[in-house]
């Protein structure tokens, strides 16, 4: 009992320890004035990465420490090779792990389901880790390296969300700040040298071969930010009322919120899921869906209307309601 504890414990010390390497990259990358900050964020960020997937691969692994190892054949009295293997050991004479490639090669072994996209952003990050000490002027490419980071933010809280790791991430903040807030100073004119030309054809490719059908992971997250003398506050409309405050909401705003609509979404289940029919039981969920106003909206052609007639729209978040009790289909 006390061995599984104990393992257990490096389970849970692997997941603290990457959060708080994300979170760290996330909090550097944020600075106003940092040097190396794309570099750093990409350090942290795979080192973040490895021992996520790692925790997973020890779970998947019943908690075997040697899946986490490198292993090497005991020899013989004679020199040769037994069959019985040992974890190879470092200078130091502590176990040697692998690495995050090996780790991701293993988690597929067990039929765990890799999702190209995640691989190709994963691989993006660590050449960018690599190959930092080619990029003399981090500023020349630094729009392109932070649309890798807002991927690999994304992608990082999906797998934690897919696999259903136990990691609660509703107690923390994963903030990337837009390049325009960070350094109001994003243009740069300069010339980009070949090593960096090479990095950034090596994501450019990746990005080519990305599938546009996996609609849970990215390789690079496009945000663009506009400064303009309006402020959020002149959308806010304020009046005497004895139940509060009444705050102003533009249809666009209802729309964007809440795009689907029912047919839209009986219509998406059947390419999407291999055990949903519209049957009673997807109807009773779907009404308990209308219950959450966060997934659900009733829109009326005449707001000021109490009786005006309407039609029900739906959230995208739907889909992560739905995908917790149907299977999705292989991609």
């Amino acid at each position: 009992m006390e061995g599984i504890m104990k393992i257990n414990k490096t389970y849970r010390s692997l997941l603290d320890k990457s959060i708080n390497s994300m979170l760290s990259a996330i909090e550097i990358y944020n600075k106003p004035n940092f040097s190396y900050r794309e570099e750093t964020f990409a350090i942290l960020a795979v080192n973040s990465w490895e021992l996520l997937l790692k925790a997973y691969l020890l779970k998947s692994s019943s908690y075997k420490m040697d899946a986490l190892y490198k292993m090497e054949f005991v020899k013989k009295k004679n020199g040769e090779n037994s069959t019985r293997k040992k974890p190879k050991l470092n200078r130091t004479g502590n176990p040697t792990t692998i690495g995050i490639f090996d780790v991701i090669n293993k988690l597929e072994e067990l039929n765990i389901k890799f999702s190209e996209n995640l691989k190709a952003s994963i691989e993006s990050i660590i050449e960018l880790r690599d190959n930092a000490i080619h990029f003399h002027n981090e500023k020349q490419i630094s729009k392109e390296l932070q649309e890798l980071g807002f991927a690999c933010i994304k992608n990082y809280m999906g797998i934690i969300k897919i696999w259903n790791i136990d990691i609660n991430l509703s107690n923390y903040n994963f903030y990337l700040m837009p390049l325009a807030y960070v350094d109001s100073k994003i243009e740069v004119d300069s010339i980009i040298t070949d090593e960096v030309k090479k990095y950034l054809d090596f994501v450019k490719n990746k990005v080519s071969k990305s599938e546009e059908t996996d609609e849970d992971f990215t390789i690079a997250i496009s945000i663009d930010i506009s400064f303009n003398k309006s402020n959020s506050f002149e959308g806010i409309g304020m009046k005497y009322d004895p139940n509060g405050v009444s705050i102003n909401v533009t249809e666009e705003d209802v729309r964007n919120k809440y795009p689907l609509t029912y047919e839209q979404i009986t219509q998406k289940i059947k390419e999407r899921y291999i055990d949903c029919k519209r049957d009673k039981i997807f109807n009773n969920r779907m009404k308990k869906i209308k219950e959450n106003p966060n997934l659900f909206h009733y829109r009326k052609l005449d707001s000021a209307n109490a009786k005006s007639l309407g039609k029900p729209y739906y959230s995208s978040n739907i889909w992560k309601e739905l995908d917790s009790f149907y299977t999705k289909k292989t991609k």
